[in-house]
């Protein structure tokens, strides 16, 4: 068989929508058949939902939402196990002084500190549900993703048997980029079944399509629909190490294309806006688009996530200031 010829093992529902075996000359004629975005009217409809305002009184739940959705995280080269420790401490007790403070969704690592994280955590481990704190890891040559196949599957096979609930892959943007859809529609495909499990359980797979990276609207659009596609759980816009990282009006897009493809097929996939997300006040622009996209019940654990490292501070702040009435010092939170 030719390239273009060579038959793609498919996500179930993709069989249905191509009506037959998903091959790359298949794929390439879905992805360039999605119309084009409309620059303009989605960066105004961004503005627009990023303007509105809460009340008061729910503020407060905003708040607590915003850290039931966090992936606290730490993807550093100087991480060690102490860092890690430290990291889980403070996912598991955010606010020492308040014990109705929530805790994050998940802790996000490197592969090789996944251990460290999943002893840490103990009987807090909720092991791919929403009843605790799970453990994530990057993987595939994270964040580059420049790594033959075998190196990438390894790496998220040995987070997997360390006891990952959840992989964070990076796409091969330049096959994308380059018009090669089939290579990195096999890729995710392959890192899929890198997350089974001996028992034949599977660790959720979120799939980073580095926006910053991609250009245009209409590439995001295309590489959302190819990563669904594909199998993946989640779509989540960046690494955190390439500016632009998250912005609304991608992440926007990237909800418009799970919305659409819930009334396709029923399913319902997550989406995980990650980098530049700092402050309380820029979190909740996402939430309030979150719901008037998809609807508010995708404000859980298990369908959308922030990926941050100094947010939870900002919030954390924020719910003082609503207990006290006045913001406490630097040192009221701690640095990890």
């Amino acid at each position: 068989m030719t390239e273009t010829q060579k038959a793609l093992v498919p996500r179930p529902t993709a069989l249905e929508l191509f009506d037959g075996p998903v091959t790359d000359a298949s794929l390439r004629r879905y992805l360039e058949g999605i119309p084009g975005v409309d620059a303009v009217g989605l960066e105004q409809r961004a503005a627009n939902l990023g303007s509105r305002s809460i009340k008061t009184t729910s503020k407060k739940w905003a708040l607590d939402k915003i850290i039931e959705l966090i992936d606290l995280t730490t993807l550093e080269g100087a991480d060690t196990p102490g860092k890690v420790r430290s990291l889980v401490a403070k996912a598991i007790t955010p606010d020492a002084s308040d014990s109705s403070t929530p805790r994050v969704a998940a802790v996000c690592v490197y592969g090789d500190m996944v251990p460290y994280a999943v002893e840490a955590l103990g009987v807090h481990h909720a092991k791919g549900t929403d009843s605790g704190i799970n453990v994530a890891a990057v993987a595939t040559a994270f964040p580059s993703g420049r790594a033959s196949l075998a190196i990438k599957l390894s790496d998220t096979a040995d987070a997997v048997d360390a006891g990952a609930d959840e992989i964070d892959m990076v796409i091969d943007r330049g096959a994308f980029l380059s018009g090669r859809y089939g290579q990195v529609y096999d890729e995710i495909v392959a890192v899929k079944e890198a997350c089974r499990r001996s028992d034949g359980s599977y660790a959720h797979l979120k799939v980073i399509l580095e926006t910053g990276e991609l250009n245009t609207y209409d590439n995001v659009r295309r590489a959302s629909w190819l990563a669904i596609l594909a199998g993946g759980d989640f779509i989540k816009t960046s690494t955190g190490k390439v500016a632009p990282a998250a912005t609304l009006p991608v992440t926007l897009s990237m909800l418009e294309v799970v919305r659409d493809w819930h009334r396709l097929t029923g399913e319902k996939i997550g989406v995980k806006p990650a980098g530049g997300i700092r402050t309380s006040k820029d979190a909740i622009k996402y939430l309030v688009t979150v719901a008037e996209t998809v609807g508010e019940e995708w404000l859980q654990p298990h369908l959308f996530r922030f990926g941050a490292s100094s947010l939870l501070n900002d919030v954390l702040l924020q719910r003082q200031k609503m207990t006290t009435g006045h913001y406490s010092g630097a040192d009221y939170v701690t640095i990890d």
